[in-house]
């Protein structure tokens, strides 16, 4: 072993669904070693104390002498290693969640994200590293790790890297490839699919060459697209800096419209992150420290222009029609508008507390999303910058500065050198733009609408098509198809009003059992007064609403004005690189 640090990974516990890892650190002087697990993963910003997924921890000397061990926290163990040249630390993984961020292993497959099952030692964490896999000699491995003479053996510069490179290792990886701007770019599926390729690869190529076209340049020689196939409902994906892994299904409905749609939206979205994130990286996490929270405001940046442009890209590369297009933005409408949070905490704040709860709905109306609000705000932004610059300069203008001033260099950018490449691109002073929306919960509507018109746009009000979100304010989610819990109410709406509470649930309409169609229920008496059976805490009562001329969960859709100038088609056109 000519490295430090040596894995290996085993697979033989797979019905158990256990991954076996051992850890061999070499050329040892200390008389105590210290083995950090992360305790979070880039990608999701919040702790996923991986910890507590390890079994059977055991560390040996270079003469097989079992070493003492002790834990200094939830995720640090601490080594006895006086005397010894070398330690070998062995454990088990417990691999039973299938997503495009977790570890995995079965009898078709061994899913590993190093980031969460691989140990480091803090003081050679930019130490080079090998990872042997002993498994099935016929199984292929789709990783961005660089490989070696040896199939099943890869080297990394150090444990950013590793950290960085999932892999799947399976006799079942269908496996293709394209071509653009001298990278190569992969396309790995593991799972039940049958795969239309030259329509995929030819979608592929265009919204990647855009946005290396428009980026100037590829941070990388070579790119993984590792996708986890499921028979099961699932979207998901996750960034790398040479790599994403995205989860999706069911099989069945992958090249139908709707889960294609969604099959390019989240390559596109994670694609961008190789620049944005990955390259472009904000200060507090450059470099990443997997031992803490790494908290920033910027999730604005990192996540919401990634939403916004990877739509973009698919549109002005014609993966994506006028329709689809707009039902993303529609979209963005209806989960910022729904969403009262938005005048409580602003999107920076949010972004904060990412940690905290970012990815759970939290108490009502507490917070917005850095992706949906995130997303909104940069199309917002791209449009005034259109507007300010004669159409030369938008967001992507001033993620390409950014790149090319921070991404290329390895420095991370802070909250005022992103301001300030914006000013740099508009020409003019945001500070207004940022005080109000970004780090400010002011309403967005006058100016939102005057932004879309600047591009031929207006926005379609109309009200909601379920009656009881419209005349009454509430939502509601199906309790195996019978009952209605509640999951939303409006402010000041008549739900509210009458007391209606998050979590109550609706038994029975005027008398009549809801099995799972309050919607029609609700249409047949409409315009009458209803009286609804609720099941509360520690009670069942009775309420009656009454509709009023009040209206509530409005839905927004955006749609071309009829009467457009050429300005307002022009302006059109050269946002989205597409006819008006």
């Amino acid at each position: 072993m000519t490295e430090k640090l040596n894995y290996r990974v085993l697979y033989q516990n797979a019905h158990q669904h256990f991954v076996d890892i051992e850890l061999t650190v070499s050329k040892l002087k200390q008389d105590k070693l210290q083995l950090q697990l992360p305790a979070w993963r880039p990608g999701r910003y919040e702790l996923g104390n991986f910890a507590k997924n390890v079994q059977k921890f055991k560390a040996f000397g270079a003469d097989d002498t079992i070493l003492d061990v002790r834990k200094l926290s939830k995720d640090l163990w601490e080594v006895d290693s006086a005397g010894q040249s070398s330690v070998k630390v062995e454990y088990n993984y417990y691999a039973n969640e299938l997503n495009a961020g977790s570890t995995f292993v079965d009898d078709k497959q061994l899913y590993v994200n190093p980031v969460n099952c691989f140990l480091y030692v803090p003081e050679l964490i930019n130490e080079p590293a090998t990872v042997e896999l002993a498994i099935p000699k016929e199984w292929d491995v789709a990783t961005g790790m660089q490989s070696t003479a040896n199939k099943h053996t890869f080297q990394v510069r150090d444990f950013h890297e590793l950290a960085d490179c999932p892999f799947i290792a399976s006799g079942g990886l269908q496996h293709n490839s394209y071509e653009i701007g001298g990278v190569l770019f992969h396309l790995w599926f593991q799972g039940e699919f049958k795969g239309d390729w030259e329509r995929i690869i030819k979608d592929f190529k265009k919204f990647t060459k855009e946005q290396i076209d428009v980026m100037g340049g590829f941070p990388v020689t070579e790119y993984h697209f590792l996708f986890q196939i499921r028979t099961y409902k699932t979207y998901h994906g996750v960034e790398h800096c040479n790599s994403t892994v995205i989860t999706l299904g069911p099989s069945y409905d992958i090249l139908k419209p709707v889960l294609y749609d969604e099959l390019l939206g989240v390559s596109s979205h994670e694609l961008f992150h190789t620049w944005n994130v990955k390259a472009i990286r904000p200060i507090e996490m450059q470099p990443y420290d997997y031992s803490k929270e790494n908290y920033t405001r910027l999730g604005y940046v990192a996540e919401g222009v990634t939403t916004y442009v990877g739509d973009l890209f698919l549109y002005q590369a014609g993966c994506f029609s006028e329709f689809e297009f707009f039902k993303n933005i529609h979209q963005l409408f209806q989960r910022h508008f729904h969403n009262y949070g938005r005048f409580n905490l602003s999107v920076a704040d949010s972004s904060f507390d990412t940690w905290l709860d970012g990815y759970e709905k939290g108490i009502p109306d507490r917070k917005t999303s850095i992706y949906n609000e995130g997303a909104l705000l940069a199309m917002m932004l791209d449009l005034s910058l259109l507007k300010d610059t004669g159409n030369k300069g938008g967001i992507l203008t001033v993620m390409r500065l950014l790149y090319d001033r921070f991404g290329k260099t390895g420095t991370g950018y802070t909250e005022q050198d992103y301001r300030e490449a914006v000013e740099e691109i508009g020409g003019r002073s945001y500070a207004q733009f940022f005080k109000n929306y970004y780090y400010g919960t002011k309403n967005i509507n006058d100016e939102l609408e005057e932004l879309m018109s600047y591009v031929g746009l207006e926005i379609k009000n109309i009200r909601s098509r379920l009656y009881f979100e419209n005349r009454f304010g509430f939502k509601v989610e199906y309790i195996k198809e019978r009952s209605a819990r509640i999951t939303d109410i409006a402010p000041d709406s008549l739900a509210e009003r009458a007391r209606l509470k998050l979590g109550d649930e609706i038994l029975s309409i005027n008398g009549i059992r809801i099995l799972g169609n309050l919607k029609e229920w609700c249409k047949y008496f409409e315009e009458e007064t209803i009286t609804l059976t609720i099941n509360s805490e520690d009670d069942t009562h009775k309420i009656q609403l009454t509709p009023t001329d009040n209206r509530y969960y409005r839905t927004r859709w955006p749609q071309k004005i009829t009467d457009a100038t050429e300005m307002q088609k022009n302006n059109y056109r050269i946002w989205t690189k597409r006819g008006f």
